[in-house]
């Protein structure tokens, strides 16, 4: 990844704390939960490319909710690069990242958020230009306790942790130095989501918004 790429990635996830990820069913939904986080403070928003209506509701934010920031999550082949890119995503997220995405994500227009869940695996994605990375699955794969244990080998560079966070657990990683914030679907339960109710969306998105003073 160029040296440009990076700082744009890098200014996007800094705009917050904690990047919202949201799995998204309902395209009607889109805007109004969008809405709800951006007025929470939460401008960079990932949508997981695992549903059907992720490039539609993508499409609608990025037209419609002109202070968010979309992401696409989940991006896993070339051809989800170049949808993403013509859906408007404006950073892209993966759980890891192989030889043909990485190659496919720098002919594209988005930056991409390798995911790495090892020293060897930070240490081949950095030899090719990524010096911030998600931390993935973060719970699972050793927790803040591991990620921190990274930080004295590997001090150039950064995470967005991201897998079995919540609101507790992420006080934790964000106080790392190597972590620049963390991703979480906390932020958007889907009860609340399904009932339309975006006043919990924007209370529990400004709590987040202030995890990190």
């Amino acid at each position: 990844m160029t040296e440009a790429r990076q700082s744009a990635l890098l200014a996007i996830l800094r705009r917050a704390p904690v990047v919202p990820v949201l799995t998204i069913d309902d395209p009607h939904t889109a805007v109004p939960l969008a809405h709800a986080l951006v007025a929470g403070g939460l401008p960079a928003l990932e949508i997981t490319l695992r549903t059907d209506a992720a490039l539609e509701a993508m499409e609608l934010i990025a037209r419609h909710v002109p202070d968010a920031i979309v992401g696409a999550g989940t991006v896993l082949t070339p051809s989800q690069v170049r949808e993403a890119d013509s859906a408007g995503a404006r950073f892209l997220v993966s759980p890891g990242c192989s030889p043909k995405l990485a190659e496919a994500a720098a002919h594209g227009t988005a930056p991409l958020l390798p995911g790495a869940s090892t020293a060897s695996e930070a240490m081949t994605l950095a030899e090719m230009g990524h010096t911030v990375m998600k931390f993935f699955p973060a719970e699972p794969a050793g927790g803040a306790a591991f990620l921190k244990a990274l930080g004295a080998p590997l001090p150039h560079i950064l995470f967005c942790p991201t897998g079995g966070i919540d609101a507790e657990k992420a006080r934790t990683y964000l106080a790392l130095a190597n972590v620049v914030c963390v991703g979480g679907s906390w932020i958007a339960p889907a009860a609340a989501v399904k009932a339309g109710d975006w006043a919990t969306v924007t209370r529990l998105s400004r709590a987040a918004a202030e995890l990190r003073g």
